[in-house]
């Protein structure tokens, strides 16, 4: 069976988490001898540096299929208005594409895949990057009736897809996303988790946030749950001597938008010397924060599925989340969920992390069993199956 992928996401270099899913479905599948694969892109106006993002697949035995001649860009702002055919661009004979990044365009040879990872666009518009919205709102319903089949990453999703546009849910296939345990493993070393908290500038324990800035994640409330932590004990005269001891929050990613809230709030609660912002982070240093960190804080407002907390489980590290949305199919029973628009419930959670060395050891153990049930191979499975169907 040849497989095409449509790879453009892969050329912005810094891959985040829709990237990260489609990585790992194109490595899984190229290495099982039943698939032919391929990877449609368009080169025009990108670097060397850039266009190795996806050549990088080439060693796994996939194909590469540019597009040299037309920009990808234009092609975006036409096909939603003039149904220009994708296969014009990519002629190349294949019997299924799959588009990870949710939309199909018009005309695509053979049959489709898309993979709609969330509703966010949808339930939590106010958190979705203006240009973003307004792009699925044009495209996302009429791409979900032009697909052959639709994939997600959890039943939450599925409810919400099937909800908010009308797909029929036998068109929709749950693939959740997994972790890679080869990257994200409890086996670091201390000088390892030295080295990278120098690199950082943490001084001592920490919670540690990892992913984009941005308003879904909540940050704001997490700043205020932790200041209001900081307040408390700073007021404990029996804690006066002993400041050094209160673990930092350290905010690791990089910033998506409307993220001036985030550092506002930083400043205006006196938090700028226990709040560390590292920027965006490599892959390989990301799990030796995560295994370093006293507690992983990812109270987020909406997630399709929430791939940092299975990854912090992997490390061997407790997990504080939200009680909504995907992140209890996630974590199950292996975290501390809290009420994400609530400072006090994010707060107290936080505090029964940081004074209760018994539980983080329990959480920590249970998580590494939970993430075992998410590796890629073992995911990718369900879209193995879904592709010898179609």
């Amino acid at each position: 069976m040849k497989i095409a992928f449509e790879s453009q996401l892969f050329l912005k270099q810094k891959k985040t988490g829709i990237a990260w899913n489609a990585d790992h479905v194109i490595k899984v599948l190229a290495q099982d001898g039943r698939y032919s694969c391929l990877c449609d892109y368009f080169a025009m106006r990108n670097s060397e540096e850039q266009l190795e993002q996806v050549r990088c697949y080439e060693k796994y035995g996939v194909k590469m299929d540019p597009c040299k001649w037309f920009h990808n860009v234009l092609y975006k702002l036409i096909w939603p208005i003039i149904p220009i055919p994708y296969r014009l661009f990519f002629p190349e004979k294949r019997d299924v594409t799959i588009f990870f990044n949710f939309i199909v365009p018009p005309g695509v040879q053979g049959k489709t895949i898309a993979i709609v990872h969330d509703m966010a666009y949808q339930a939590h518009p106010e958190t979705v990057n203006k240009k973003t919205l307004r792009w699925l709102q044009l495209t996302l319903k009429k791409s979900c009736k032009r697909a052959d089949a639709i994939v997600t990453v959890s039943e939450f999703s599925k409810k919400e897809i099937v909800k908010y546009l009308g797909v029929p849910a036998e068109k929709i296939t749950v693939m959740p996303n997994g972790v890679n345990l080869d990257l994200f493993h409890p086996g670091y070393s201390q000088t390892q988790v030295d080295q990278v908290k120098k690199k950082y500038q943490i001084n001592g324990r920490y919670f540690l946030y990892l992913g984009t800035l941005e308003p879904r994640k909540n940050l704001v409330r997490l700043i205020q749950a932790y200041g209001k932590l900081w307040e408390t004990f700073k007021a404990d005269e029996k804690n006066k001597d002993s400041e050094n001891e209160f673990p930092y929050l350290v905010l690791a990613g990089g910033k998506g938008w409307m993220y001036e809230s985030i550092f506002e709030t930083v400043e205006e609660l006196k938090l700028s010397g226990r709040v560390i912002f590292t920027g965006y982070v490599e892959e390989e240093e990301a799990p030796v924060l995560m295994k370093g960190a006293r507690a992983f804080v990812f109270p987020s407002l909406y997630e399709g599925f929430g791939m940092p907390p299975l990854e912090a489980m992997a490390c061997g590290t407790p997990v504080l989340t939200s009680n909504v949305s995907s992140l209890p199919e996630v974590v199950g029973e292996t975290g501390i969920l809290v009420d994400p628009e609530s400072v006090g419930s994010i707060a107290e959670g936080m505090k029964t992390l940081m004074d209760d060395d018994e539980l983080c050891s329990r959480l920590g153990e249970e998580g590494i069993q939970r993430a075992g049930e998410f590796t890629w191979d073992k995911v990718v499975e369900k879209m193995k199956l879904l592709l010898e169907k179609m």
